[in-house]
């Protein structure tokens, strides 16, 4: 066995025992998930009865059941009761067990570089939501491992498959439309760029028929797998409105939790977005930075003078004035609760823009997959209350990315190249 191997090898070992023992010490100090429901457990367990009842639902109970989210988690929560009881218990099993196999398939995606895959998954752990998210009994967990199924499988161009695992993650939670979207929208930007930079046939008499008939079916090939299949699981959403009358059941939307910009479809908070930036600088950017690049740490006048131009100026006035139209006050969420620890509102917004910026100046300095994947984000944050535990797919998106040093691959055709 060579060298390598044998460190490979190591590498694994000490990966799966370690996270195994983490995994082991969450569980016994929540009474091996045996806990008294909380906040919303009790809430998604009756509904969770109604799915239980068969085992596939009705259109009548998938268009009037009283949830704001679409219905695969309560379907699957549902058969695992139909079929095998265990209550509560069993859906928090479930959810940790595919927070586990996330970590895995971050932690183990280049054992041969271990190094990046072992940051990034602490790069995740780091995050104060994510064992909260995978040991109660709620959805987030399962849209979150079908939409990294999905990139799992984009970057590796099984688009079919990953079409797959993203319809299914719509079909756990609406918002999850972000990611098939992001991925649309950087593989037509770059089709396009690469038609700008292409030469000019006036220089090039050298191109015969049969090239440019080689040009053409790669076009049609990408056109009809990398643009076609995240297409089609965008679209998928459309199904769900039609199936709702609405962006929910009309059930869910009379909820009193309901928050008041989801209640029409053509209201926006642009301040859900902010937050969200906010969010991002503190939960990716700064553990980041700690973990990859800890030079700079010790020497910051070497990064503070590059970001010193005229574009991170201008970024940095329009996201001043959009934090003083817009700002965003009305949070909830752990960086919510420390900034209350400051004396007032201008304080609390200074915090949020800092954190805001730092995530700004991070992303925007190239047109690569992960700037799209923010922009999008932020998008559709505006239909959204702003709430850290929304970062968590982005977040597993962002580490996985990192872990295969692909998170800010340009060139969607030579993806594949980074996981050999």
């Amino acid at each position: 066995m060579e060298v390598s191997q044998i460190k490979t090898t190591k590498y694994k070992v000490f990966f799966l025992s370690t996270i195994i023992i983490i995994y082991l010490i969450v569980c016994i100090s929540l009474n091996w998930l045996q806990f008294t429901p909380r906040w919303d457990e009790p809430r998604f367990w009756q509904t969770t009865l109604l799915f239980s009842k068969t085992l596939i639902p009705d259109l009548n109970l998938l268009r009037n059941y009283g949830e704001l989210n679409t219905p695969l988690p309560f379907i699957i929560f549902g058969n695992l009761e139909r079929f095998f009881g265990g209550g509560i218990f069993a859906g928090r099993l479930l959810n940790m067990i595919l927070s586990f196999f996330i970590v895995c398939t971050i932690g183990l995606s280049k054992p041969r570089n271990y190094k990046s895959s072992l940051l990034a998954v602490c790069g995740l752990l780091l995050y104060p939501y994510y064992f909260q998210l995978s040991s109660f009994f709620y959805t987030d967990i399962i849209a979150a491992f079908f939409v990294l199924l999905g990139f799992v499988f984009y970057i590796r161009s099984f688009n079919i498959i990953s079409n797959i695992a993203f319809i299914l993650a719509i079909a756990s939670r609406q918002y999850m439309l972000v990611f098939p979207v992001s991925i649309l929208a950087f593989e037509l930007f770059n089709i396009f760029k690469n038609q700008l930079n292409k030469p000019n046939k006036n220089h090039d008499n050298s191109l015969d028929e049969k090239q440019l008939s080689n040009q053409s079916t790669n076009i049609i090939k990408i056109l009809s797998t990398r643009l076609l299949m995240p297409l089609i699981a965008s679209l998928s959403i459309l199904a769900w409105f039609i199936l709702f009358n609405g962006i929910a059941p009309q059930n869910g939307l009379a909820l009193t939790v309901t928050p008041k910009v989801q209640q029409s479809v053509f209201s926006v908070a642009p301040d859900s977005s902010l937050y969200f930036l906010a969010c991002v600088g503190l939960y990716f950017v700064i553990p980041e930075l700690c973990l990859f690049s800890t030079r700079i740490l010790f020497r910051p006048q070497i990064a503070i003078r590059k970001q010193l131009t005229l574009k991170n100026f201008s970024l940095a006035f329009v996201l001043l004035m959009l934090f003083a139209i817009f700002p965003p006050l009305q949070t909830h969420g752990l960086l919510t609760n420390l900034a209350k620890l400051l004396p007032n509102d201008f304080f609390i917004l200074t915090l949020y823009y800092v954190l805001a910026l730092i995530a700004i100046l991070r992303f925007s300095h190239r047109f690569d997959i992960a700037f799209w994947i923010l922009l999008v984000n932020c998008v559709l944050m505006m239909k959204a209350f702003p709430w850290d535990k929304y970062l968590l797919p982005l977040l597993i998106v962002f580490w996985y990315l990192k872990s295969i040093n692909s998170l800010h691959q340009e060139t969607p055709q030579n993806v594949k190249t980074y996981v050999n």
